[in-house]
This record gives structure tokens, C-alpha cells and sequence, in this order.
């Protein structure tokens, strides 16, 4: 009667609880970089999305990039204060703004629907479509020019006056926690580089649509409104 052939034991010694199995050390921070820079290396370089030198940085464009998302950042949250704004005392974002506007600007002299059209990088119809509504709720008069009589001039009327008076307390807090960031020089030089800037998007804007192929409906101009039609779907 044969045997039955038993495997040979094996010659690894088994584990003892107190051992471990031994832990791949954790990688250096200097091994880490040199294995993004290998694999960023391997990916090819995404296109530029400008190609001003004043703009690029060693070559790269993520420096504009981020500015660009950073701006778009701080609108939206400077559209959620001036939303806010606006809704405390019963009013759309942009009928707050074009009454604010007239109320400040009537400080300087007469205000009339190109002036403020001008001043808010508008067009006039729609400001005019604004202060039209804005006139049948009693916040805005249209007084005609006594020194030209198809002009028209815009007031704000005691209604909208109490109105921006009531909101002003919080409208001060806001604002100066919202922009204590900047000191007097940073502030005028943003000043100056924000109203740059949009006569340069005007600019960028007409020529989008002189490349734009025809037959696709390009986004609208604020001037065309307050806010940036959608494009629509085709």
C-alpha cells in the first residue's frame, strides 16, 4: 500500500504576531515634485489661450488664466451683493443700480438717458426700458430740459430718496468690508485698470463676432442689457 506524497513544508518561517510586514517608506517631497514634473512632461502642452507677451509668464498662460477665473469669481459675488442690495428694499439688481446712479450723478448736474447709458456701459434703450419702469413705481421723474425741450432729465423722486436712504446704513458695511482689501493708491489704480479694461472687452467683443461663422447667434453686449444673453441652441 503506497504512500500518499505530502507537500514539503515550506521553508519561510511563519509570521509571529508581534511582526509586521515591513512598510514601503512614504515618498520624499523632493521625489513627489520630480514625479509630477515627469509626468507633466509626458502631457502635451495645452494651446495658449492669449499670446501678448505682457500676459504670459515664462511662456505659460496660467497666470492670465487665473486672473481671468478669479475675476469671474469676484462678479459673481459683487452681483450677490448688489442682488442683496436691491432686494431689501423690493428691487431688481439692475433697477437698484439705475436708481443709485441717477441719485449720485444728479449730484454733479443734470442726468439724462445717455449720460447714464454712458456711465453704465448700457444702451440707451435699455436704460430707457429701466427708468421707464422705474418712473411708473414713483422713484424716477423725467423733467423736460427748460434750455432744450427734447431733452429729458432724470430725478429721483422723495420715494426713491427715502428708498436709498433706508438701505444706506447696510449698503456703508458692506461695501467697506467688501473692498478693505485695497488702500487709496490700489484702489485708483483698480479704478483705472477696470474702466481700461472695459472699453478693451467692447473691442474684444466686436471682433468675436466678426469671426463668429454665420448663422450662430453670438452672445449679446451688455449694452445690449444688463446681462449677457445665452447663446441659444442650434
Amino acid at each position: 500500500m503506497s504512500r500518499s506524497k505530502v507537500a514539503p513544508l515550506s521553508k519561510t518561517p511563519a509570521l509571529r504576531k508581534s511582526e509586521k510586514p515591513a512598510v514601503k517608506p512614504a515618498a520624499t517631497p523632493a521625489a513627489k515634485t520630480a514625479a509630477k514634473a515627469a509626468l507633466k512632461a509626458k502631457l502635451p502642452a495645452p494651446a495658449l489661450t492669449t499670446s501678448r507677451k505682457a500676459l504670459l509668464v515664462d511662456g505659460s498662460d496660467h497666470a492670465f488664466r487665473q486672473l481671468v477665473h478669479t475675476l469671474l469669481a469676484f462678479l459673481a459675488r459683487h452681483e450677490t451683493v448688489r442682488e442683496g442690495h436691491a432686494a431689501a428694499i423690493g428691487l431688481a439688481g439692475i433697477e437698484y443700480t439705475v436708481l443709485i446712479s441717477v441719485k449720485y450723478l444728479g449730484a454733479e448736474g443734470d442726468v439724462s438717458v445717455r449720460e447714464l447709458a454712458a456711465h453704465l456701459h448700457l444702451s440707451g434703450a435699455f436704460v430707457t426700458t429701466v427708468s421707464n419702469k422705474l418712473q411708473q413705481m414713483g422713484l424716477l421723474d423725467k423733467l423736460v430740459d427748460p434750455a432744450d425741450r427734447r431733452r429729458l432729465r432724470l430725478t429721483v423722486t422723495q420715494a426713491g430718496d427715502a428708498l436709498l436712504a433706508s438701505l444706506n446704513p447696510t449698503q456703508r458695511q458692506v461695501n467697506d468690508v467688501q473692498f478693505d482689501c485695497l488702500n487709496a493708491d490700489e484702489f485708483h489704480q483698480l479704478l483705472g485698470s477696470v474702466e481700461r479694461l472695459v472699453e478693451s472687452s467692447e473691442r474684444a467683443i466686436a471682433l468675436q463676432r466678426y469671426l463668429q461663422p454665420r448663422g450662430l447667434d453670438t452672445p449679446a453686449s451688455p449694452r445690449d442689457g444688463d446681462r449677457p444673453a445665452r447663446r441659444k441652441k442650434i
